[in-house]
Order: C-alpha cells, then sequence, then structure tokens
C-alpha cells in the first residue's frame, strides 16, 4: 500500500483567520471548553491544528475548531493540507472517531496519572474522569472516604448472569428471602445499597 503525505506545508496563523468547517459536528460541552484552557494555560500549544487552503486563499480547518475558538488572536500552529471537499469532508468525519477508537491498558494509565499533577479543577476532573471511564472488569475504582474518614470498602462484584434485585424492608427480611432462596439451590449474595 502506498501511503500519500498530504502535509504540504506547517505555518503560523492567528487563530481568527482561520474559517472554521461548515460541516464540523463536534460540539464541545463547558467541561471541555474548561479542560482545553487548563491545558493551554499549564502547558501551552503541543500540536497542530489541521486546515486546508481554499481557493481563495483562506484556510478552512478540519481539525482544532476548539482551540481556534479558545485563543482566536493567539498565533496557533497549523498543518495545511492537500485535500479536495471530499477528502477534507472524510478526515473531518474520521479524524476524533479514529483516536476513539483506541483502548487503554489501564495499568500503565493508571501509572502515568500518579505522576500527573495540576492545580487546575477542570483538568483533575478529566482526568478522575478519563480513570473512571477506563476502570473495567479488572480493575476497582478508587473507593470514597466515609464520614467518619475510613476507606469504604468496594462491594461484592457480581459476574455477568441473569441476576434479580429483590427490595428488602429491613435487614431481618433480607435474611428471610436470602435463606429460602439459597434453601431453593440459587446462589445468592446479600448486598445493602
Amino acid at each position: 500500500m502506498q501511503i500519500r503525505d498530504r502535509v504540504v506545508e506547517f505555518r503560523r496563523i492567528r487563530a481568527s483567520e482561520l474559517r472554521p468547517h461548515p460541516q464540523n459536528w463536534r460540539m464541545h460541552p463547558p467541561a471541555q471548553q474548561d479542560a482545553l484552557r487548563g491545558v493551554l494555560a499549564e502547558i501551552g500549544y503541543a500540536g497542530a491544528l489541521l486546515a486546508r487552503q481554499l481557493p481563495d486563499g483562506s484556510l478552512e480547518l478540519i481539525d482544532g475548531h476548539l482551540r481556534a475558538e479558545t485563543t482566536p488572536d493567539a498565533e496557533v500552529p497549523v498543518l495545511v493540507l492537500d485535500l479536495d471537499d471530499r477528502e477534507a469532508a472524510k478526515l473531518l468525519a474520521l479524524h476524533d472517531p479514529l483516536a476513539d477508537m483506541a483502548e487503554a491498558n489501564h495499568d500503565v494509565l493508571a501509572n502515568l496519572l500518579d505522576h500527573v499533577e495540576t492545580d487546575n479543577d477542570a483538568i483533575a476532573a478529566l482526568l478522575s474522569k478519563l480513570l473512571d471511564q477506563d476502570c473495567g472488569a479488572g480493575c476497582q475504582p478508587a473507593m470514597p472516604e466515609l464520614d467518619d474518614g475510613e476507606q469504604a470498602t468496594a462491594p461484592d462484584v457480581l459476574p455477568d448472569a441473569y441476576q434479580v434485585v429483590v427490595d428488602c424492608g429491613n435487614e431481618s427480611e433480607q435474611r428471610t428471602v436470602f435463606e429460602r432462596l439459597t434453601g431453593e439451590g440459587y446462589s445468592c449474595k446479600l448486598l445493602t445499597l
């Protein structure tokens, strides 16, 4: 397979001069906007925006809309791509979803996040959410502290199975239902939620 290099130029352009793509489908909620502002404040620009040159000489964004909107007066790094309308639309549709397909190695991610420090609340929330989203079947998320300062313990993790949850009025009723069902041969666990 022959792979073409579509990058024709690197430029630094005032962000407000970049034209947003009319079919940009990504929306940016306030939490993402806040986290991006935090990253830009703590680190700065560490990646280029993607754009293509239009026949009138202007540059149309393909990736980096939020960064451009967040820092309109800044000169931002831009990779200028040689794409026609159809190719630009395809890249616009696939660029972020392709990155989203990556899977995380939980242990490596947890180790990495142990070395990341921030005073920015939005970045801290993003990092916490990232770890929580990644925490799948093989890991236990951190348990919150109880009012008395003790660490909460994780509830028993139920395996994937067909299950029935029975709401009981009190502990005595819970014990009665548990004994009846285990007496009938069902595998049961007691949970207090």
